[in-house]
């Protein structure tokens, strides 16, 4: 069989979590541009950027053309020519995929059970998106004077780089990610320092309030569910790994070299840091058993109800909103413009944030799997999610 090949880096916790899976299904895998050689990393670039610039570049089971918008990486294919994005895509595409000849069939990333199905892609995706602004915050902020990221992607790229300019890469990515931080949803407040160059402090925005304390507030609410849940069972859904796993491993993992977020972690959930570093050590890829929702997952669900939630839902509102305004650049081109601004509120603290449509989609996406649901389902399922309307 071949080799499916990943094109990222490991500052993305979408390619941690897209690792995990594969290392799972057990299907040979590759990282490139950092695992392939020169020549082969640059004609795999092209041949990936020629797709980009095509919209070739497709999300398994189908994409929205107004609301999907192309990640800068990671990107997936399984013959070197179709490329794939979206790393909670690859969990179905793997499922999808035939039984390696000799071998027995991989024990699948999504439960069977609508029910367990439904809750484990919703923990899949309040990670994906809430988590990622927690996990940025905690590298850029919490970390800022010990991440090592901006050297170690470098490295990685080093094949892509003409000569010279991996020391420069070194230094800018830094630069570019502390300057996103208000776009991915930490502000600082107004006259924040800290002991790292001027260009690496933080960045208040004028009219934004700031959310560091709500960021850390929410952290440590999804290590302490996480750690309660991890005292009891192996796994987020019972006793093997799944897609949920995946998308808490890619995220919560993503700060394990982070030097001062690492620590903190280790402190603060001491279980839930021994798990991330099995799943980064492949310790998971014979996990098998039961799967079911338990009373001990309800914490976690709790916070997903509190942050995640609201937040897709009053993403959703301003999206409306907009487009009866007439509104038509969303993301970080209309943040970067000041434009699709919206304010609203998290666990009693006010934010500022720009319509994001691929969050639109998601929160669509998850209110179709509801409604799939039969009536019977879905009343489990609120059962498990108080005070929320999907």
């Amino acid at each position: 069989m071949k080799t499916i090949l990943l094109h990222g880096v490991i500052a993305s916790p979408y390619l941690l979590k897209m690792q995990s899976m594969l290392a799972f299904s057990g299907r040979p895998w590759a990282r490139w541009p950092d695992q392939a050689g020169p020549w082969a990393a640059l004609g795999f670039m092209l041949r990936r950027t020629v797709a980009l610039v095509r919209g070739r570049i497709e999300r398994f089971g189908g994409m929205s053309d107004q609301l999907d918008e192309y990640p800068s990486v990671p990107f997936y294919t399984l013959d070197g020519s179709h490329f794939y994005y979206d790393s909670s895509s690859l969990a179905y595409h793997l499922d999808a995929l035939p039984a390696i000849d000799s071998q027995p069939a991989p024990l699948s990333l999504l439960p069977e059970d609508p029910v367990q199905r439904f809750i484990c892609q919703l923990i899949d995706e309040a990670f994906d998106e809430y988590g990622l602004y927690m996990v940025h915050h905690n590298r850029w902020v919490t970390s800022a004077t010990t991440t090592p990221m901006g050297v170690l992607t470098a490295a990685e790229m080093r094949h892509l780089l003409p000569f010279g300019l991996q020391a420069r890469v070194a230094r800018a990515l830094p630069l570019r990610q502390v300057r996103r931080c208000p776009y991915l949803f930490s502000v600082a407040p107004t006259g924040f320092s800290a002991p790292v160059a001027a260009q690496l402090v933080p960045p208040a925005r004028e009219g934004f309030p700031p959310t560091h304390e709500l960021l850390n507030a929410s952290w440590r609410s999804y290590l302490a569910a996480m750690e309660q849940l991890l005292e009891i069972q192996p796994y987020i859904l019972g006793q093997r790994f799944t897609l949920a796993d995946a998308s808490a491993y890619g995220q919560l993992s993503m700060n394990l070299i982070d030097g001062v977020a690492e620590d903190l972690l280790q402190a603060l959930a001491p279980r839930t840091y021994t798990w991330l570093c099995d799943i980064r050590d492949d310790k998971h890829v014979d996990s098998a058993g039961e799967l079911y929702i338990s009373e001990h997952l309800q914490p976690l669900l709790d916070i997903i109800c509190q942050t995640f939630i609201p937040l897709m839902q009053q993403n959703d509102c301003a999206y409306e909103d907009a487009i009866a305004a007439g509104e038509s650049l969303f993301n970080e081109k209309a943040f970067d413009k000041g434009r699709a601004l919206y304010d609203g509120e998290i666990m009693g603290a006010p934010f500022r944030a720009v319509v994001k449509t691929f969050q639109v989609q998601v929160w669509r996406d998850l209110k179709a799997n509801w409604q799939g649901l039969s009536k019977e389902q879905q009343v489990q399922v609120a059962g498990y999610l108080p005070q929320v309307e999907l």
